[in-house]
């Protein structure tokens, strides 16, 4: 199956936090689904580390480009394509990552995995 990780379960797996639920866990280590990250996320965590919203390692950029390899997660772009289907989405959720991510996970018929239930209303498989 190929997931779609929304950026608070990557930091979640990576960091090994509780938060992550077993169920979650087992989607991230399953060896037969084919994981990816939007740029977005990492836009994301950029964008919180340097307004002081979230803390990370100052090796955050080397820390996740290593977990990323060693779990063979894929970085997916951003494409025009994402974009026009943001113009199109109902406004289920303001977020403007979120909504990305929905857009993605629809243009690439991808799973996305999140512990965010909003996500549910939008016409994509979402897994929580």
């Amino acid at each position: 199956m190929d997931i779609l990780l929304d950026t608070q379960i990557l930091l979640w797996a990576i960091n090994g936090d509780k938060r992550l639920t077993q169920k979650n866990s087992k989607i991230f280590l399953d060896p037969e689904n084919n994981l990816h990250f939007s740029i977005a996320g990492y836009w994301e965590i950029a964008i919180k580390v340097s307004i002081g919203k979230l803390k990370l390692s100052e090796q955050w950029p080397k820390i996740i480009q290593r977990e990323m390899q060693r779990n063979f997660i894929k970085l997916l772009p951003i494409t025009m394509e994402h974009c026009n289907c943001i113009a199109e989405l109902p406004f289920h959720h303001r977020d403007p990552f979120d909504r990305i991510l929905v857009a993605q996970a629809q243009i690439e018929e991808m799973t996305l995995l999140s512990t965010d239930n909003q996500l549910k209303k939008y016409a994509i498989k979402v897994i929580s």
